[in-house]
């Protein structure tokens, strides 16, 4: 990572000598600049040759951070988080605020998948990107009052006016909700055509989740859309604010609440990062043992209702059986099933339980002929292939502008898989291969998962055949919940071990991120410790956000049902979107 620094420094500094650069220490040695706003687009536009893709965009509230030394002076920062697949590398970019004057530069016509990211800001923080051409809310009601992630606004509905709903508010809260056309850049008809636009959601079986896409159409013909998300926003990163570390984790398996424990390591692993906590190897290897089941579960839950929402009934119950034999096995490992939040920082909640081999070995030897036995009932099944191939198409340029990542990507032809190219938790230690396919279709987006539960049953084996001794937690004074074995002998240890659980671990001040390959592309939790005992900001960059941007571009042009099997073939939970 020091070659990067050094590299994108002077590549900077070469191309904007006038530009006053100030590099950051981060945890993630990930290269970190401040710069002053009135360059933003001149730097980004230089770097999106090399970066190209915007992975991440978001605000911060500095105001109340007391460890900032090496931050210049502000109150609101913009992060902008870019990747190079092409050099497998990032560089951070951050631009620094006055409270007074909140005012940046969209970055759309460099990165479109900017769209989004500048929205959420705004509602989030109130800062204002100009030039955005629909700077409206995204996640919050349109009616919401102030920002939710200032650190003035309130994190509790206690410290709020009792909610109450009269017929005026609700009158005013449907007035609100009501699409005007215009306001998206819409035309209501044209010399030919009067179009009709109609509700596809926000509760349609075919939307998975409160999710609603407002339709342009001529006839059965897709003109135009506009995805509209939010109506599951829980306010995920508000409440890391208030949760201790340690107390924070089952919150993450509630983001893709069909990854479980899967969401739990990037969260861990950013914290184990920023504290110096290294894992035992016995602790990683269960770790990821664990991810790969929960990612066979999300995978093929995917499977059966991409085949239902495409006309087959079939498929659904005979994955949804096999699902429940992995979740016999996390239920024996864990005691929990879909959201056991069994990862703690610096390994595991417990060890594995007696006989817990014998699950694992049954399952894979079961499992290959059933997916054999998957192909010949969907993948190669006439109607499917019809309803799916050709159908919203993108490029893997296309994949790259809209901050598409995981299976999506690899489907359109981009071979990157963050466990191989940036293994981490251990992943250089397993053969597996990745499947890149090359039409960006919804077939081959259902290809690339298939393909993908067949090498997760590889990398489980090896787990199984592998299985490291030795403890299952690291011996550090800032694992929560701290080893209780001597809490019974010393007094020190029990007064540490009462402190660690109620108030939780004190982290190091500082900053840093980890990213992983989750269910449904890449998963990053990026944190921000002011030396305490909670999160100072709590960022969640889920895959299913972007990926939910892009509909409109794979979808004009098409037919109604041809949307049912795009929405079929992303892949997304309306938590993981909305957080």
């Amino acid at each position: 990572m020091a070659t990067q620094v050094m590299d994108v420094e002077s590549s900077l500094r070469d191309e904007f000598p006038d530009v006053s650069f100030l590099a950051q220490k981060t945890a993630d040695n990930i290269p970190t600049f401040w710069l002053p706003r009135a360059r933003l687009k001149d730097v980004l536009s230089f770097l999106k040759p090399s970066y190209e893709m915007l992975f991440d965009l978001c605000g911060v509230d500095e105001r109340t951070r007391l460890h900032k030394d090496d931050l210049p002076e502000v109150d609101f920062t913009v992060v902008y988080h870019l990747i190079s697949f092409r050099n497998n590398c990032d560089v951070r970019l951050k631009v620094a605020l006055n409270q007074e004057d909140l005012d940046v530069p969209t970055v759309i016509s460099v990165y479109p998948n900017a769209n989004w990211y500048e929205r959420e800001a705004w509602d989030m923080f109130g800062i204002n990107f100009v030039g955005h051409p629909s700077l409206f809310r995204i996640l919050l009601p349109p009616t919401w009052e102030g920002h939710a992630l200032r650190k003035d606004h309130p994190a509790r509905a206690t410290e709020l006016e009792p909610f109450s709903l009269t017929e005026e508010r609700q009158d005013k809260e449907q007035e609100a909700l009501r699409f005007r056309p215009e306001d998206w850049g819409m035309q209501r008809k044209n010399d030919n055509t009067e179009f009709m636009f109609l509700n596809m959601g926000p509760n349609h079986p075919s939307v998975h989740g409160v999710f609603r896409i407002v339709l342009q159409l001529d006839g059965e013909v897709i003109v135009d859309a506009v995805p509209e998300i939010g109506f599951h926003h829980r306010g995920a990163e508000k409440m890391a604010e208030r949760q201790t570390w340690h107390s924070y984790i089952p919150y993450t398996d509630r983001i893709d609440y069909l990854g479980g424990v899967m969401n739990n390591l990037p969260y861990v692993m950013a914290i184990e990062q920023m504290a110096g906590i290294k894992v035992p190897d016995r602790a990683k290897v269960i770790r990821i043992m664990m991810a790969e089941i929960f990612r066979m579960t999300s995978h093929l839950l995917f499977y059966g209702t991409y085949a239902q929402d495409v006309g087959q009934m079939s498929p659904v119950f005979y994955m949804f059986s096999d699902r429940e034999k992995l979740f016999r096995i996390v239920e024996a490992v864990t005691g929990g099933r879909m959201h056991p939040a069994w990862f703690r920082i610096g390994g595991v909640a417990h060890d594995l339980p007696e006989g817990w081999d014998k699950l694992v070995r049954d399952f894979v030897e079961f499992m290959p002929a059933r997916l054999d036995h998957y192909d010949k009932m969907s993948m190669n099944n006439s109607i499917l292939k019809q309803r799916t191939q050709h159908i919203g198409i993108y490029s893997a340029e296309e994949a790259m502008d809209w901050g598409i990542t995981g299976p999506g990507m690899r489907a359109a032809g981009v071979d990157f898989d963050m466990r191989r190219d940036r293994p981490y938790g251990g992943y250089d230690q397993f053969d597996f291969e990745v499947p890149v396919f090359h039409n960006g279709d919804c077939y081959d987006r259902c290809r690339v998962r298939v393909e993908e539960l067949r090498q997760s049953l590889r990398i489980i084996e090896q787990c199984l055949n592998n299985m490291p001794e030795g403890p299952y937690k690291a011996e550090h004074p800032l694992t929560t919940p701290p080893p209780k074995e001597r809490t019974m002998y010393d007094i020190e240890t029990l007064i540490h071990h009462f402190l660690n659980v109620s108030w939780g671990p004190v982290i190091p001040a500082g900053e840093g991120s980890v990213t992983i390959e989750a269910t449904k592309g890449a998963n990053m939790y990026y944190l921000t410790s002011d030396g305490g005992t909670t999160s100072y900001r709590t960022r969640i960059r889920t895959p299913s956000f972007p990926h939910l941007q892009q509909i409109p571009l794979i979808s004009r042009g098409l037919m109604i049902a041809d949307m049912v099997a795009i929405l079929a073939s992303i892949d997304f939970v309306m938590a993981d979107v909305d957080r």
